[in-house]
Order: C-alpha cells, then structure tokens, then sequence
C-alpha cells in the first residue's frame, strides 16, 4: 500500500520509519524546504525509550542527551517553586527537537521518498483511495493518507473542519533558540522570573552548549503561522523592558537560526480517522509543550499505528479503530499533564510538596505496555 504523509517533524517520518518496516510503501510531503531545525528540548521515558530501541536509535539518542538539571521560577507571590520539572517529570533522556528530527530523517531518507517544499491543496476520497493535489507537484493517488503536520495541521482542517474545532488554547506560548559558540555548565538555570513571565538559560549535551527557553502568558494570539521574522517582534515585544540580560537574549534571538515559537494548546477530538485520512501526533491529540510528552506520544502513536496496519493486512477501517483504542488513555494522561504543567510551571501556581509529585508518579505509570508488532529491534 502506498501512503502519504504530511509532515516531516517527528511523528512523519517515525510513521514512516515503521510503515517501511511492515512492508508499506511510505512517501513524506513536508512544505518547508528543509528538514526543520531548532525546537525545545524533549524528554522520553518509559514506552518512547522501547520504540527508540526498536528503532535502533536509542544509543544515538543517548550520546544526545542534554543532560536536564532543576529549574526554579517564582509563583504570584514573589517566593521560589517548591519543585523541579525534572523531579517531575522523571526524563530518562531529554534530547533537542532538532536532533531527533535529524536522527529520523537519517534513518529513513535512503528508503522513503521525500517530497520538501510541498504540501497537500486537497484531498478527494473515493472506495479505493485517496487522489492528492499539491500546492506545487502533479496530482497522484495514495491509498491512505496521515497527516502528522502538526498543532497547525492542513490536513485535520481540509477533512475534520476548522481549526477552532479542536483547538484549546492554554494560555502560554514557548520560545526556544540556541547560542552558537556558548558554553554553559551542565544544568538549567532561570535568568528572569515573574508572574506570567520567564526566562531559562540551558546547556545542551555534553558540550554545554547554550539554549535558551522563554514563555510567556498570553491569550491566542493572531499570526502568521510560518512568519518567522513575525514571531521575532512578538517576542520581542512582550519581553521588553524585562530584566538585566534579558535584551542581550533578545539579540541573540534576532540572529538564532534554529529558533522555535508556538503556542501551548491542546487539539481534542472525538475521532482521528475520517475515511482512509488519520491524524497522527500534535495533529490529532496535541498534549501541549508543558506536558513534556507531546514527542514520546509521536513516536509511540506511529509505532502503534503502523503495527495495527500491519495486524490488519492494510485494511485501515480495522487498523485505525484499533489504533484509538491503544491510543486513548496515553493521550488523556498526557494533556492532563499539558494543563497542570502550562498553570504550575510557567503561570505563577506554586508546584506543591512531595505527596503530590508521587501522584504524579503514579500517574505517568497509568500508561499501556507497548503491543509487540516487532520482535527485538528493528534495523534497516
């Protein structure tokens, strides 16, 4: 069977990986000209860490680990968190989007198409598939398509409706940049921290090489999704005036060519197929940046659904209700994360003492074991 898939992050090309594996015959259409960069930091544990090893990228992902310390903010009365992210959040590994992006990319190139600079224009379904127009190729037949592009997906609004659907906004937006040629100790360490507010300087890998992370309270905001320089003024607008090296930060951020803006929010849906069209990741069951899973949901969700695809024998009517079913209960534990982290950690509430962290623990371990669809790791 030949699919398509929209979006080349990670969830895109992760598909593909495993679509390849089980005898699928993937293509990836990804509308920006390049394999993106940049991004924030993603942690993995737990069932993410079992697909990476079936993947045979685990010990690659490992010599990429940033090595995440504590981090501190202030809550509404002026006085420090009580907690820490990574106490929390209990990260195996944490690795930069850019890095994992590249690993998958580099694991799949030689035997998946890719198709940069492109994207999907429409999509017509029929009984025996799914006839796709491109913005700029020649119009060709697929007989599934996955979109994996994202909380922005073009592909859940051509076939489900319009974004505000889905779409919960959270009330926070995240930044991310590097800082080429800077050295830091290994850790984190918040720079500038007020209510609605902050500022964290990272040391990435081994190196210690300098990121920078900033939220900021807001609202939806109304812009150019893919407007770079757009996001630039907006960040720098609502950080002006704040603290002693936070303009300096700023100039960096002006000259940062992995630079990442997005929005905490949440995409909830009743449904992820519609046809022989499903959603895969951010897509279809977004958890939100301050959930710090939204990256081992991608990986779990296409190890999931390319095995049930391959379980069904290609027959997606089958596969795609299997895949929700496995699916579910992961991504509702993971967006209750994404709105506790979004009010705890960056909103001003104050993180509580340990009692609360073991139910957090407790929570994160309500997850479903990994069906076996492969046996031992899976090498291309």
């Amino acid at each position: 069977m030949d699919v398509l898939i929209s979006g080349a992050g990670i969830a895109g090309p992760a598909l593909a990986y495993w679509l390849r594996h089980h005898g699928f015959t993937p293509t990836v259409v990804e509308r920006a000209s390049q394999v993106r960069t940049g991004g924030n930091a993603m942690g993995f544990r737990g069932e993410a860490l079992d697909v990476l090893d079936r993947m045979a990228l685990l010990e690659q992902v490992h010599a990429l680990n940033t090595h995440p310390g504590d981090a501190a903010g202030k809550g509404r009365d002026g006085g420090p968190y009580t907690a820490t992210p990574t106490m929390i959040f209990e990260y195996h590994l944490e690795i930069l989007r850019g890095d994992l992006i590249g690993l998958l990319y580099e694991a799949t190139r030689r035997e998946v198409e890719y198709v940069l600079g492109d994207s999907i224009a429409a999509l017509e379904q029929d009984a025996d598939g799914v006839r796709v127009t491109f913005e700029r190729g020649r119009p060709r037949r697929f007989d599934l398509v996955a979109g994996a592009d994202g909380l922005h997906s073009r592909t859940r609004s051509q076939v489900f409706g319009p974004r505000e659907r889905f779409v919960r906004h959270l009330g926070l937006y995240t930044v991310a940049f590097g800082l080429p040629g800077r050295r830091y100790p290994r850790g984190t360490g918040p720079l500038h921290s007020v209510p609605g507010k902050t500022a964290d300087l990272l040391s990435a890998r081994d190196d210690g090489e300098g990121r920078v992370a900033l939220h900021f309270a807001s609202g939806p905001l109304t812009y150019d999704h893919d407007d770079v320089a757009q996001h630039k003024r907006i960040v720098a607008e609502r950080f002006a005036g704040e603290g002693e090296r936070i303009p300096h930060l700023l100039e960096e951020m002006n000259r940062a060519e992995d630079f990442f803006f997005d929005a905490n929010a949440q995409v909830e849906m009743d449904r992820w197929s519609s046809g022989r069209v499903v959603l895969l990741g951010d897509a279809g069951y977004c958890a939100a940046p301050a959930s710090g899973h939204g990256a081992s949901q991608a990986l779990i969700g296409a190890y999931v659904l390319a095995g049930e695809l391959a379980v069904a024998g290609g027959d997606h009517t089958m596969a795609f209700a299997a895949y929700e079913r496995e699916m579910r209960g992961l991504v509702a534990e993971h967006q209750q994360l994404g709105r506790e982290g979004a009010d705890r950690f960056f909103l001003g509430s104050p993180i509580r003492e340990a009692p609360d962290m073991t139910a957090t623990e407790v929570t994160l371990a309500r997850i479903v074991r990994l069906k076996n669809y492969v046996s031992g790791p899976a090498v291309t």
